[in-house]
Order: C-alpha cells, then sequence, then structure tokens
C-alpha cells in the first residue's frame, strides 16, 4: 500500500503529524501566555473563581500542551530516521540541500528539542504543584508556600518558549523554502560559526530564564524579557532578527 509505503511515511505523513503537533503545541503556548495569565491576573480578589478556572480550564489545556510538545517532538525525530539519507553530507560541500539549509534546521531542531524540555522539565513540573495546591485549596486545606515560586518558575519558562516560538517556526519553516538553496555560496565553516553563534544565544537567553543570572525574583532587572507577554514579544521578535541578520551575513559571504 502506497498510504504504508517509507516514502509516504517519511516524505508526507509524518510530517503533516509533526506540523499538526506542532500547531496545537505552540497555539496553546500563545493562549496560555496572551489569554489566559493576563486574564487570571484580572480576576483581582476573585481568589476562588482563578482556582476554579485552574482546575477546570488549565488543567485539560496542559495536558494538550504537554502531550502535543511530546508528539511534536516525537514525530520530528521519527522523519530524520525515516527518510533515507537524511542527514547524508551534512555540513559539508556535498550536502544536497546546501548547508545553508543544514544550518537553520538545526538551530530550528535544537530550539524545539530545549522547548520540549522546558514543558516537560520545568513548566509542567511546576504546574503540577500549582494544581495541586489549587484542589487543596478548593478543598478548604491551606496553601502551599511553594506554589508561589513553583507559579514564577512556571511562568518564566513559559515566556522563554513564546520567545523561542518565533524563531523556531522560521527556521524549521525556512529551512526547506529559503535556506534550501538560497546560499549557493555558503561554506561549512560559516554555515558552523552561524549555528555557534546562535547557539550561544539560545543558550544564555534560557540560562538566564531559569534564574543562573541573578535568581528568579521580580526586580532582576535581567528577567525583563520574561515579565510580562508584551516583553516577550518584543523579544521573540528581536531574537528573531538578529538571527536572521547573523544568518544572512555569514551564509551570503
Amino acid at each position: 500500500m502506497e498510504l504504508l509505503s517509507r516514502v509516504y511515511l517519511g516524505e508526507f505523513a509524518f510530517r503533516w503529524l509533526h506540523l499538526l503537533a506542532g500547531i496545537t503545541w505552540i497555539g496553546l503556548l500563545y493562549y496560555f501566555n496572551l489569554v489566559q495569565v493576563p486574564a487570571l491576573a484580572a480576576y483581582g480578589d476573585e481568589g476562588r473563581a482563578r482556582n476554579i478556572t485552574l482546575d477546570k480550564v488549565a488543567r485539560r489545556a496542559l495536558w494538550w500542551f504537554r502531550w502535543s510538545a511530546i508528539v511534536t517532538l516525537g514525530t520530528g525525530v521519527l522523519i530524520t530516521g525515516i527518510v533515507d539519507n537524511f542527514f547524508k553530507d551534512f555540513f559539508t560541500s556535498k550536502s544536497p540541500s546546501g548547508v545553508g539549509h543544514d544550518s537553520a534546521l538545526t538551530v530550528g531542531m535544537i530550539i524545539g528539542i530545549l522547548m520540549a524540555a522546558n514543558v516537560w522539565m520545568i513548566i509542567w513540573k511546576n504546574q503540577k504543584v500549582i494544581l495541586a495546591n489549587v484542589v487543596n485549596v478548593l478543598g478548604g486545606g491551606e496553601s502551599d508556600p511553594n506554589a508561589a515560586i513553583a507559579g514564577r518558575k512556571a511562568l518564566l519558562a513559559s515566556r522563554m518558549n513564546l520567545i523561542f516560538s518565533v524563531s523556531v517556526v522560521y527556521f524549521m519553516v525556512g529551512s526547506e523554502h529559503f535556506y534550501n538553496g538560497a546560499f549557493p555560496d555558503a561554506t561549512a565553516g560559516n554555515a558552523w560559526t552561524f549555528f555557534f553563534i546562535a547557539m550561544a544565544i539560545i543558550a544564555l537567553l534560557e540560562l538566564n530564564a531559569v534564574g543562573i543570572f541573578g535568581g528568579l525574583k521580580a526586580g532582576n532587572k535581567l528577567l525583563w524579557p520574561y515579565e510580562s507577554h508584551k516583553n516577550a514579544l518584543i523579544t521573540s521578535g528581536v531574537l528573531w532578527l538578529v538571527l536572521w541578520i547573523v544568518s544572512e551575513v555569514l551564509l551570503g559571504k
């Protein structure tokens, strides 16, 4: 059956599922950052209403959020394994799609993996503390003092993913529809240089979001990019612009 052929699964089916899962994941990321968090902040003194929303709405949204991240990551990995010679001559002068494509795709893949790690290792880990506290408080129990710091950690990681989202979509889509053939004279050395510069910038942002440079408390000026969804959107645009300019300068040589 053509439907079950290696070519169909690798070249189309898993890419289709990868895209569907990615839409779900990034869509919910935007929902949390642009809709839910600002809306819950506007509840004011309505603590019980906020907790009910977290228990009934956020809990369901988080289920789809974390598992769509896994499906996005899993189908992406499967694509690289099923497509024949996916990494053949990667980052070399013999690369069939060009080293520009290879570097852009690799940057997008690394950002996507990091975003998925943020979901499971930071956001969901801390959201479980928050949701358990919500259930306890709604049942008449005392609030868990650890819930506040858990919420802070989850928020900063979520804003970090919001910042990464613009660039990950750009490089994943752009690797095939722009960087593929756009820089025919790009050298492997310049492609690697672009990759390492991109990784350094991304690593600094991630380490900052987890509190390595000054902690997690409000008032740390280094956390400005993550303190509001507006700041995160501005930072996402700046990050994309910097990475795009660096890629143009290095790959265009």
